[in-house]
């Protein structure tokens, strides 16, 4: 099974505080992959470090193979933050058509793409208001649409459904499947333990360290708990012990 993303002991500090201390980590072509752990546990260090954005102080990230950084790889990636990244003077459209000529879609695709994934975020009859009048919500939900421009191989979603209310999160996370039936990959940071249910691996983030990664199931049984919730509180438990 092909690698989309694979960590080897990687490590950063900031200061005397060490974020992540040794995380081995891999996303397979075809699966979506939950990270999940306490706030401030570095799971959006992770990510800003494997794509470059933050220097690595020991390790190595290869994302679709290659090794990072490389900004080459960037435009097969779809990227959503943690924080919004967006122009609030214009439309949603017009935020949607700039990401997509970036990214190399053409007109009539970029066209095809915004309807469907305007459709996706429920945002189809917002499209042509300025993004400053937005909700939080509705701005988590452009930013969502704009990562899932120009099919792209790989997905990674910092926390997608903060804000989002649950029908619309049910509607966005059968685009996800469907975006791994199709082969592609998804990794995704969720506080939402239901979402962490929906992976088809988990990887646990505490103190700076995988703790533990598994299919969801497997890591219920490991712990002899019901659900990811009570596994993700017994290994933040044991970790204090």
């Amino acid at each position: 099974m092909e690698t989309t993303i694979a960590l080897q002991h990687l490590k950063k500090a900031f200061g005397k505080q060490q974020v992540l201390r040794d995380i081995d980590f891999t996303v397979h072509q075809g699966e979506i992959v939950g990270l999940i752990g306490p706030s401030g546990a570095g799971k959006s260090t992770v990510i800003k470090t494997m794509l470059g954005m933050e220097r690595a102080d020991g390790g190595q990230a290869f994302i679709l193979q290659q090794p990072m950084p490389n900004r080459l790889i960037l435009g097969r990636i779809g990227y959503m933050a943690q924080s919004d990244a967006l122009y609030e003077d214009l439309t949603a459209k017009e935020n949607l058509q700039f990401f997509g000529q970036m990214k190399g879609l053409r007109k009539a695709k970029l066209a095809q793409e915004i309807s469907h994934v305007s459709q996706v975020v429920d945002l189809t009859a917002d499209l042509n208001k300025l993004v400053k009048g937005y909700s939080g919500g509705m701005k988590r939900r452009l930013s969502l649409a704009i990562a899932l421009l120009g099919t792209p191989e790989l997905l990674i979603l910092d926390e997608p459904t903060v804000g989002i209310d649950p029908a619309l999160r049910r509607q966005i996370w059968r685009e996800l499947a469907t975006i791994r039936d199709q082969g592609r990959s998804v990794l995704v940071t969720t506080h939402v333990m239901s979402e962490a249910e929906a992976t088809d691996r988990v990887a646990l983030l505490i103190g700076g360290q995988i703790v533990a990664f598994d299919q969801p199931q497997k890591l219920e049984k490991q712990y002899d708990v019901p659900t990811i919730e009570d596994v993700f509180l017994q290994a933040e438990k044991e970790a204090v012990k």
